[in-house]
């Protein structure tokens, strides 16, 4: 198929990392839920379904530029952490191993000389720095209040309120959402 590069192929891995990442997400949303957290699992909720977002809007580059899209498995999720610190705490590294292949995807993509592709990654680049930054953020109130949940369910209300709008610079995703 015309489009079918290192860079397509390493471009469908991402996006099983994207949607396990979306899984992991709803599994700590649950477990927020379970523990009546309520504006700890509406964050994670939100943080699943950008993470699909961007599993679908990397689908469809590879459908603009006419490579071959596969949809791979994925592990299963931890369901289970050790208090509510810990999916703050997993989160974050998920989001610096994100950050890691996001940057190996945009070097596949300068060694190749595709423009197009470096282009449509430069999104995902700024949008992982944000991703860290606010991760790194509700990490240390969690750790700073972790005997006090209390906290850490206002800082999200006041920090994070809820959806905001689409970013007009984002990517296109595939089925028009």
């Amino acid at each position: 198929m015309p489009g079918d590069t290192v860079f397509a192929s390493e471009l469908n891995e991402q996006i099983a990392n994207e949607f396990a990442a979306h899984q992991q997400y709803v599994a700590c949303a649950v477990y927020y839920e379970t523990e009546t957290l309520p504006q700890l699992a509406a964050f994670f909720f939100r943080q699943a379904l950008e993470e699909r977002t961007h599993a679908m809007m990397m689908i469809q580059y590879l459908l603009d530029t006419g490579a071959e899209v596969t949809t791979p498995g994925i592990a299963a999720p931890r369901t289970t952490f050790a208090d509510v610190v810990e999916p703050v705490s997993i989160a974050l590294g998920q989001e610096r191993e994100v950050s890691e292949q996001i940057n190996a995807l945009a070097s596949t993509a300068r060694d190749e000389r595709d423009f197009a592709a470096e282009q449509f990654l430069a999104w995902f680049v700024s949008e992982q720095i944000e991703e860290v930054a606010t991760m790194s953020d509700l990490l240390a109130v969690a750790e700073r209040s972790r005997d006090r949940v209390a906290e850490i369910e206002d800082y999200l209300a006041r920090e994070h309120p809820g959806e905001q709008g689409p970013d007009p610079a984002a990517p296109r995703q595939a089925g028009g959402q």
